[in-house]
């Protein structure tokens, strides 16, 4: 995969990067480490420079979190367990666990778990999906998504350029950190699940 991915963006440069970035958001396994990085990479060595690089990487990400935020505000929770049952959501490789994380998050963080979990893999496309089950509202979503995409591009994108011809090395430290944070996530998970529980549960007027 990843040859195909370097193939695409040497022959259409921002608009690859773009393009490939709203995939990424929508097929969470496709590793933006390597997109990033080689994008990166690419402006030591070609017309591109760091800042159109960045902007492009940013509005891919955009395009793609709207993509899910559409699809959640028409799914209810039980349409979209439906949805990653089917032929669809295969296709897509949807994760029923990796949905229900983010939708934890997203219940007990509200808005900010949009700009705080685009620093996480896998859930930082997903909680897109829970903001649009949420009917949460577009201006604050469109801020969030927009800051937190932002600063997680051009930390990638920074670090492929610094790396130069040795970007795989940064792609390797980023793996890493995804690996951790797999171990990480279900425990921020369970504690935002009992924040909420809490929250819940103060609400109820007592008898």
């Amino acid at each position: 995969m990843n040859d195909l991915l370097i193939e695409i963006l040497n022959n259409y440069g921002y608009l690859g990067i773009a393009f490939l970035i709203m995939v990424e958001n929508i097929f969470p396994p496709i590793p933006s480490e390597v997109i990033l990085t080689f994008s990166g990479f690419m402006t030591t060595f070609t017309k591109m420079n760091l800042p159109g690089v960045v902007v492009s990487a940013t509005i891919g990400s955009l395009a793609g979190a709207i993509f899910l935020y559409k699809l959640g505000s028409m799914l209810s929770i039980e349409k979209i367990h439906s949805l990653v049952k089917s032929p669809l959501g295969k296709t897509l490789r949807l994760d029923l666990q990796d949905i229900e994380k983010a939708m934890n998050w997203f219940d007990s963080k509200g808005n900010y778990t949009v700009f705080l979990c685009r620093f996480i893999p896998i859930v930082r496309s997903l909680i897109s999906i829970p903001a649009g089950i949420a009917q949460m509202n577009l201006g604050p979503f469109f801020l969030m998504t927009t800051l937190g995409s932002l600063i997680w591009n051009f930390i990638l994108i920074f670090l492929g350029a610094a790396a130069g011809s040795s970007w795989q090395k940064a792609v390797q430290y980023f793996q890493g950190y995804s690996q951790a944070a797999k171990i990480v996530i279900p425990l921020f998970a369970i504690a935002g699940l009992l924040l909420f529980l809490r929250h819940q549960l103060k609400k109820k007027p007592s008898a």
